[in-house]
C-alpha cells in the first residue's frame, strides 16, 4: 500500500503536465477564432495572357503582335502589387501599399495596374466606401457593399497558415469569380470590395480576366483600422451607379479595351 501511495505521488506531476496539455487550445490549427487583425495581400496580373487575349481580338494587328513579342522577351509574366487590410468586428479598411517594380513598357497603361482602390467597408450597416482614381479623375463611391452571388463548395486550400473554403460566384452580372474564405477569421470582408462570405476571403481568382489576389501574411492581435487616407481635392461624390454611368459614358467607343477597363476600375 505504501509502494503505491509513493508511485502515485511521483506520477502526480507528469499526470498534472498530461492533462495541462490536453486542456489547452491548438493555437497551431487555428482552432480559434479572429475578430481583428492584419492581413498582407499580393495582386498578380498575368500580362502575357491578357495581351495574346488583345491580339486574339485583333488578329489582323500584326504590329500589336510584335510589340507582345518584345513585351516577353524583356518583361516579366506577371506583374505584381501589394496592399492590406486592416479589420476588427465594426470594420475594414483595404489601402494600396505598393507597386510592382517593373512596370515600364507599352502595356503599363493597363487599368488592371493603374487601379489603385482605397476601401472602407463598415460591417453594422453593410456600407462601402471606396477613393478610386480613373485616368487623372478622383472619385468617392458611397454606397451600399457589392451583391455577389456566392456558391459554397467543399474544396479546401491553405492560405497564408489558414484553412479556406472555396466559393465560386459572380459579380456585375458577368465576372467569373473564385474566392477562397477563412471561417477562422470572423469577419465577412476581402481585398478590394470582395465580401459576402460566411468568413475572411484571403483569396480571390479572376479567372478570365487573369488576375488574383492571395493573401501573404496574417496578423491576428487585436487592432483598430486607420482612418482612410483623405479623398483627394475636387473628387466626385457618387454612388455606384453613378459612378458606373459616367465611366460607361466616355468609356462606351473604345471597344473591348473600354470593357477590359470598366471591370478594372468598377470592382
Amino acid at each position: 500500500m505504501k509502494k503505491n501511495q509513493t508511485l502515485v505521488t511521483m506520477l502526480r506531476p507528469l499526470i498534472f503536465i498530461i492533462l495541462s496539455l490536453l486542456c489547452m487550445p491548438s493555437y497551431g490549427q487555428y482552432a480559434y477564432f479572429v475578430q481583428s487583425g492584419k492581413i498582407e495581400y499580393e495582386k498578380r496580373v498575368n500580362m502575357y495572357a491578357k495581351i495574346k487575349a488583345r491580339i486574339d481580338q485583333n488578329k489582323s494587328n500584326t504590329w500589336l503582335e510584335k510589340i507582345y513579342e518584345e513585351y516577353r522577351r524583356t518583361q516579366p509574366q506577371f506583374v505584381s502589387s501589394k496592399s492590406s487590410l486592416t479589420f476588427n468586428k465594426e470594420r475594414s479598411v483595404y489601402q494600396f501599399q505598393e507597386g510592382a517594380k517593373n512596370t515600364s513598357s507599352f502595356f503599363s497603361d493597363d487599368p488592371w495596374l493603374m487601379a489603385k482602390n482605397t476601401v472602407e467597408l463598415n460591417f453594422s450597416n453593410d456600407t462601402l466606401r471606396a477613393v478610386k482614381e480613373v485616368y487623372g479623375e478622383n472619385y468617392v463611391v458611397t454606397d451600399k457593399k457589392s451583391d455577389i452571388l456566392w456558391k459554397l463548395t467543399n474544396e479546401v486550400r491553405e492560405i497564408a497558415g489558414f484553412q479556406c473554403r472555396r466559393a465560386n460566384g459572380l459579380i456585375m452580372d458577368s465576372i467569373y469569380v473564385v474566392a477562397f474564405y477563412a471561417e477562422q477569421i470572423l469577419p465577412s470582408g476581402g481585398p478590394e470590395s470582395f465580401t459576402g462570405l460566411p468568413g475572411m476571403i484571403l483569396g480571390v481568382a479572376l479567372p478570365h480576366e487573369n488576375v488574383t489576389w492571395f493573401a501573404t501574411k496574417v496578423e491576428t492581435q487585436a487592432m483598430v483600422p486607420p482612418a482612410p487616407a483623405p479623398a483627394p481635392r475636387k473628387a466626385k461624390e457618387v454612388s455606384f451607379n453613378a459612378y458606373r454611368e459616367v465611366l460607361q459614358g466616355y468609356m462606351k467607343d473604345w471597344g473591348e479595351w473600354g470593357s477590359d477597363a470598366l471591370k478594372a476600375f468598377l470592382l
